[in-house]
């Protein structure tokens, strides 16, 4: 079984660009049940678009259904699954019993359980899948030692964080947003109260003077370890990061998926090529997670820390006039002529152009691109193709 590359996507552009740039399937969120509430998220109407769009292009598409349920969130529940499983949804993911027993009742829908349960264990796997789950998404917290075993004992398939946040508490069990501002992480609402900046103390005594100290978690980033992961034969590597924007999106999928076409066809670069493409999008400090075991400080962030991406995303490219040998483009970050620039094409291919002149739809020169969303036009010789995205390159 060839292990599946899904992305995240926060509403209908990041998951067809994800597609585009290399996943198997994108998971989403709904209006209703699901756990990044902040997230665009999609309606009935947008799923079956999206579903719709992925099956033409042999790709698959699936609902996160993970919050934790109250009575209160139980209302609608039987009507949306329905309208899931009619639709075509490939797959939902969920943490409740009652939204398992009600798909199975109801539909004919495919059923992974989230990360939310954190399932660290084979026999837990096995229970799920006896009560007709197919997949389970392993806790962030398992090893690779651990991950091989459960595979090796595990009826159902198995699902991977390889890349994205991390939980500076038990993935799932986190109550610190709660309690600082009443929003509810397990349902949907998480103010990521571990990412603020806080004065340590050490008896009454301030002890950080010269930085603003936060408790939360490096991000995870697992290039080191998808050889291991393809070789155990895990079903799905996930990537973290609804909540993420195109060029993010982008950028991680496409290295993940070079990275994963490169060991199928024997042909591995140098593992540091690809985490240099993954920095062009990264601005947080990245570590291997738990893959090693128990983490020590060094998976932590404790410091305001963070780097400077190499590239900055200035543009997403809506078509080129092969005519005019112009590129017209929609822009996002401030660049002006003099500036270099990488454009990532969705088939893996990266060109780099110097601007010259930069205009706008009517044809006037422009001293400098400065309002986000304009469409500009550039000259450029080469082809271009719709959506690729477009970066400064930072000296």
């Amino acid at each position: 079984m060839k292990t599946e590359l899904l992305a995240p996507a926060g509403d209908l552009q990041k998951a067809k660009i994800a597609l585009l740039y290399g996943a198997d399937a994108v998971y989403i969120g709904g209006k209703q049940f699901s756990l990044r509430a902040r997230a665009s998220n999609f309606d009935v109407s947008m799923i079956k678009e999206l579903v719709d769009y992925a099956h033409q292009i042999e790709k698959k598409v699936y609902v996160t259904m993970n919050m934790v349920f109250h009575d209160e969130d139980v209302e609608g529940l039987d009507q949306y699954l329905k309208a899931l499983d009619q639709i075509g949804v490939d797959a939902i993911i969920c943490s409740n019993m009652i939204v398992i027993e009600k798909a199975k009742e109801l539909t004919n829908l495919e059923i992974h359980l989230s990360t939310q349960f954190s399932l660290t264990n084979s026999s837990l796997a096995n229970y799920f899948f006896q009560e007709g789950v197919q997949r389970v998404v392993l806790s962030r917290e398992a090893s690779l030692e651990e991950i091989k075993e459960i595979q090796n004992k595990s009826k159902a398939e198995l699902e991977v964080f390889i890349h994205g946040g991390m939980c500076v508490s038990y993935s799932g069990r986190c109550t610190l947003s709660n309690y600082t501002v009443l929003r509810d992480a397990n349902r949907g609402g998480c103010a990521h109260t571990c990412r603020w900046l806080y004065n340590l103390y050490d008896h009454g005594r301030l002890i950080s003077e010269d930085f603003d100290y936060q408790m939360s978690s490096k991000d995870l980033e697992a290039t080191n370890y998808i050889k291991d992961l393809l070789d155990i034969g895990v079903a799905s590597l996930k990537v973290e990061g609804r909540m993420k924007s195109i060029h993010y999106i982008a950028t991680v999928i496409n290295a993940y998926r070079m990275l994963i076409d490169d060991y199928h066809k024997s042909c591995l670069r140098p593992i540091e090529q690809y985490q240099l493409e993954i920095q062009k999008a990264e601005n947080r400090l990245t570590s291997y997670g738990f893959f090693e075991g128990e983490t020590s400080t060094e998976q932590q962030l404790y410091n305001a820390r963070s780097e400077i991406p190499t590239k900055e995303f200035v543009a997403l490219v809506k078509e080129y006039n092969e005519d005019k040998k112009e590129l017209i483009i929609q822009q996002r970050n401030y660049f002006e002529p003099g500036d270099s620039l990488e454009i990532l094409m969705p088939d893996k291919t990266i060109i780099q152009l110097k601007v010259r002149e930069i205009f706008d739809e009517d044809n006037l020169k422009l001293d400098a691109a400065r309002h986000p969303l304009q469409t500009i036009k550039l000259r450029c010789l080469i082809r271009v193709k719709k959506n690729s995205m477009v970066r400064k390159i930072l000296v």
